[in-house]
């Protein structure tokens, strides 16, 4: 019997932060979301990385480029707090064709049951052309709490992650057909939507 052949995926990772992209301190946005999509997804991936300062205009730009370049996922990580340079979410609504609120409402929850302050993160997901774009948080263990969710000792989920949302939204959008790691993160699609290997 012949291996199963995935599609290929191209992700753009964008970490924004002015510290870590003037080099005052290293980037672990970057790292931290290549190694989890890694983990996660059984396809081969090709990531377009970018390490830009909170300035609006730029992270605008950033990921209309991100998605002209054919990048059916854009990750972000960084900049949605209340502080004033936090403006990623601002800058991604602005290239939206349409928003995804559910997204930023499930990171929040996740997020609730380590700290109270997650109520002060504003997280949003849209839809450009036939890319999703997802703003996450800004800590490595907060990216993958929020995509992986909770789950108990004996591996059972209480929380699910965003990502188990991801491929079947990118399907409908016109995306490739990502397919998960289940002992990481188990997509969820109805079952007409499940491809038959």
């Amino acid at each position: 019997m012949s291996e199963p052949t995935f599609d290929a995926v191209r992700i753009g990772i964008v970490s924004i932060s002015d510290r870590a992209s003037s080099g005052v301190y290293e980037d672990k946005g970057l790292p931290a979301l290549q190694d989890w999509l890694s983990r996660a997804l059984h396809n081969p991936l090709t990531f377009e990385p970018r390490l830009i300062p909170d300035e609006k205009e730029r992270i605008s730009a950033t990921l209309i480029e991100l998605v002209d370049a054919g990048c059916s996922l854009v990750l972000t990580t960084g900049g949605t707090g209340p502080a004033l340079r936090d403006v990623t979410p601002e800058a991604t609504l602005a290239v939206a064709d349409k928003e995804m609120p559910g997204f930023g409402e499930q990171m929040r929850q996740i997020s609730l049951k380590f700290v109270p302050t997650a109520i002060l993160s504003r997280q949003v997901a849209v839809i450009r052309g036939r890319s999703l774009i997802i703003n996450l948080p800004g800590q490595p263990k907060s990216i993958a709490e929020t995509l992986e969710g909770l789950k108990e000792a004996n591996g059972q989920q209480v929380v699910h992650g965003i990502f188990a949302a991801v491929p079947y939204c990118v399907d409908l959008i016109g995306g490739p057909y990502m397919e998960t790691r289940d002992e990481v993160c188990k997509a969820f699609r109805p079952k007409n939507a499940i491809r038959q290997r």
